[in-house]
């Protein structure tokens, strides 16, 4: 297959790991990590990227997408002619972390919890990937989307069910998620350093590309992955099994 991977660049690293190994010809293009400050203006950029892809002269198989919901930055997107693949996930700490399965099992008692890794070290001024506050990744739009689509009420009810507030003992906890393919650049012994500095407590998680690579070799089994036909566009569900499903495009 001919696939199109527009990606951000914190997984820069292990989307190129699983492109070598892929047998399948890949054209990537990453936007980059401080784009997620302002949810609307990284939509507009992902959708210009798949709107490039699908007037250039090739013909792409399909066009992958190595995101999550992230802040609902790629809640809308659509394709006229191509299909859209995309994990199903909220953010890039379910990706990093191999399966929502584990994310569950690590973060859901706690989901706001700060993580990092290899990537946010290295494109980022910053060490943590927070909800809010000073690490300029944000949810954006998110809350209003769910004020939107299911009014105050039961948006609230969702905002918290997904964000609770974090407990003391959360608050000075900060996650670093390692990965075998990048365990050697150093950053884990960084972020401990950076976390000793601030006094928090680091822990050490280890991660798994193994969506990364699922989504470059094609292989997209739909409990992991949402194939968006032409025509169709993504639209969050916003718990921790479907996370996004096929709608039509907005008008």
């Amino acid at each position: 297959m001919l696939i199109k991977l527009i990606a951000c660049n914190v997984l820069m690293r292990e989307a190129c790991a699983c492109i070598a190994q892929s047998p399948h010809v890949i054209d990537a293009e990453f936007t980059e990590l401080g784009e997620h400050v302002h949810c609307d203006s990284l939509r507009q950029s992902i959708q210009a990227k798949i709107d490039a892809a699908e007037q250039s002269a090739k013909r792409y198989d399909a066009i992958v997408l190595l995101f999550g919901i992230c802040g609902n930055a790629t809640i809308g997107l659509h394709s006229a002619a191509t299909r859209l693949v995309i994990p199903r996930a909220h953010d890039c700490c379910t990706i990093l972390l191999g399966s929502r399965e584990r994310f569950q099992e690590l973060f859901g008692d706690a989901p706001s919890t700060p993580f990092s890794s290899a990537g946010y070290m290295e494109r980022g001024e910053y060490y943590l990937r927070i909800d809010e506050g000073e690490s300029r990744i944000y949810y954006g739009d998110a809350y209003a989307a769910y004020v939107e689509q299911y009014g105050e009420d039961n948006a609230k009810y969702i905002w918290e069910t997904l964000h609770p507030p974090l407990s003391g003992d959360a608050h000075r906890k900060a996650v670093f998620i390692d990965l075998s393919e990048t365990s050697h650049l150093g950053y884990a012994q960084r972020f401990r350093q950076a976390c000793d500095k601030e006094g928090k407590e680091c822990v050490k998680l280890e991660g798994n590309i193994r969506l990364v690579r699922s989504l470059i070799m094609g292989e997209w089994p739909p409990d992991e992955f949402l194939v968006v036909e032409p025509g169709r566009a993504i639209r969050g569900v916003y718990d921790f099994i479907e996370v996004v499903k096929a709608a039509d495009p907005p008008a």
